[in-house]
């Protein structure tokens, strides 16, 4: 994402449609991706991004400039794309068994590795459904969106020990899951990755 000026944030805030048009144009792309890369939807994306969009326009009389204007963007996309994501994993648990249901009588040719992928998602958000919210987020913005410890804490205005310190819990979480066998294969790091 470009950076925007103070001046194009400051027309914005006071009700300059070009000014926010600006904003909106350089930033779309990068809020899409981040839900894109939460939820895996393209459909729920675009929802979303329109959905952070509005909470942008609404909010951005609060922006202090107190950190980028990428960070603030970035931490509402994440918040909204997370929120989301846990409404629509609970409906989806209940919508995909009955699809999966479905298609297994209704089509002969169903394959194996359909049914396999399906489940290996339906595991993974019922690990995430696991962690409390702010370790779910410390690791999607890391394991996901690759960002670093101090980008983290910068995102979400907590200390970087505070970062470590959730991510290690969720770490050790995932990894007890993985031991009940709650997900066999999604982990991309072994036990080496709790004292990163």
């Amino acid at each position: 994402m470009q950076e925007i000026t103070k001046n194009i944030i400051i027309q914005a805030s006071k009700g300059d449609i070009g000014a926010f048009e600006i904003i909106y144009k350089t930033s779309a792309d990068f809020v899409y991706s981040i839900a894109l890369s939460i939820t895996k939807n393209i459909d729920t994306a675009e929802d979303i991004t329109q959905e952070v969009f509005i909470k942008i326009y609404k909010n951005l009389k609060k922006f202090q400039f107190r950190s980028t204007f990428k960070t603030w963007i970035y931490r509402i996309a994440i918040n909204t794309a997370i929120n989301d994501y846990k409404k629509r994993s609970k409906e989806m648990g209940k919508r995909d068994d009955f699809e999966l249901a479905l298609k297994t009588h209704c089509v002969n040719d169903i394959t194996e590795e359909i049914i396999g992928r399906k489940d290996k998602e339906r595991q993974l958000l019922s690990f995430l459904d696991t962690l409390n919210k702010e370790q779910r987020t410390c690791i999607i913005l890391r394991e996901i969106e690759r960002l670093s410890y101090k980008e983290i804490s910068e995102v979400l205005k907590i200390n970087i020990n505070t970062v470590r310190s959730r991510l290690k819990r969720a770490r050790i979480a995932l990894l007890a899951c993985r031991k009940k066998g709650v997900i066999k294969d999604e982990l991309r790091r072994d036990k080496a990755i709790i004292n990163d």
